[in-house]
């Protein structure tokens, strides 16, 4: 059992994370940022919408921000956090060693859970043919036949987004009835298609429609222009054949460690995500949230943007106490003096 103390301990080792690692330790602050290297993205062929790295792999992006925020002194450990706590004017965080690392500040990276439909097949070709987001890999299949899991009212707004991206889009209604009169039209007025009845499965298929075995491992990218892709099974036995198929997950934060201290989540349409005020202040004294965990819509850019300006805060909290402290110092060493 080992116990070490740092300025900052920031949970998740993730875009937000690591752009908060390393602003803090270019302010000369001690931080440890403990990772159990489960990033959201990991399925993903690649990264967009990142000035200066467009297209990036995601992990070869971790890679490098890793290196990045250790050459400024931030310590990076392959760890699970699995208790936090506060301890004496502190926060003590238990890992799945045993050991225990404290902090005078907590920021959670811990990114989100993609929950997806419960459909049969789904969950193998997600990162690569199902997606969700039209900004993240619309690019990537711009005309071709796409195909969207409506599991929610909110499919009709994907739908109007992939619409700009091809004239081939179909709603699969699934569990739903239909959408309203207004939804509707706006729909069929713009070509976008809609067919009833439940998905029972989704296989994956070569150019001559034959069920593939295994499962696509580059990613959308590949997947998109290798002549493969998927056929979507319904109920009464239509299969129905797409290039791509969009979902919409429910987004669930990573925050077993927040409820642990007091913290409640909040909900939203999209999901449950830690609250925060102005640069991921948590209602929870001295701690703050950054990246999916907070915004369940964020990309990678957005993460990394909001761990840099969290990370800002909690330097200037950090300095506000030390400066607070050093007052109460020499105004007790001067009673003394005093005396």
């Amino acid at each position: 059992m080992t116990t070490t103390h740092h300025d900052v301990l920031i949970i998740g080792g993730g875009a937000a994370g690591l752009s908060a690692a390393t602003t803090l330790a270019r302010s000369l602050r001690d931080v440890l940022v403990v990772d159990a290297g489960e990033p959201r993205n990991a399925p993903a062929h690649s990264a967009h919408n990142l000035l200066g790295r467009e297209g990036i792999n995601p992990l070869e992006l971790l890679t490098a921000g890793r290196a990045e925020a250790e050459s400024y002194g931030a310590r990076i450990i392959h760890e699970r956090a699995v208790s936090a706590r506060r301890e004496g004017g502190r926060f003590a965080v238990g890992l799945g060693s045993g050991a225990t690392v404290t902090a005078r500040r907590l920021l959670l990276a811990t990114g989100l859970v993609d929950e997806l439909p419960d459909v049969p097949g789904l969950r193998e070709q997600w990162g690569s043919r199902v997606l969700h987001c039209p900004y993240c890999h619309g690019w990537e299949v711009r005309g071709r036949k796409i195909g969207i899991l409506a599991t929610t009212p909110m499919a009709v707004h994907q739908a109007l987004l992939f619409r700009q991206l091809s004239d081939r889009v179909t709603v699969l209604l699934h569990e739903l009835s239909g959408f309203g009169p207004e939804e509707a039209a706006q729909l069929e007025a713009i070509g976008v298609r809609t067919v009833p009845g439940r998905v029972m499965g989704v296989e994956s298929v070569d150019a001559a429609g034959g069920v593939q075995d295994t499962t696509p491992e580059a990613g959308i990218l590949d997947g998109v222009s290798d002549g493969t892709g998927l056929a979507v099974v319904l109920e009464d036995g239509t299969r129905l054949d797409v290039d791509a198929l969009a979902v919409g997950p429910r987004m669930l934060a990573r925050a077993d460690l927040y409820e642990q201290l007091g913290g409640t989540l909040s909900e939203q349409p999209m999901g449950r995500f830690i609250e925060t005020g102005p640069l991921g202040r948590t209602p929870l004294e001295g701690v703050w949230a950054a990246g999916n965990a907070n915004d369940l819509a964020a990309m990678v850019s957005v993460a990394g943007g909001a761990g840099t300006m969290a990370a800002a805060a909690i330097n200037a909290d950090l300095a506000e106490e030390n400066a607070r402290a050093a007052v109460a110092t020499a105004h007790a060493a001067g009673v003394r003096g005093d005396s």
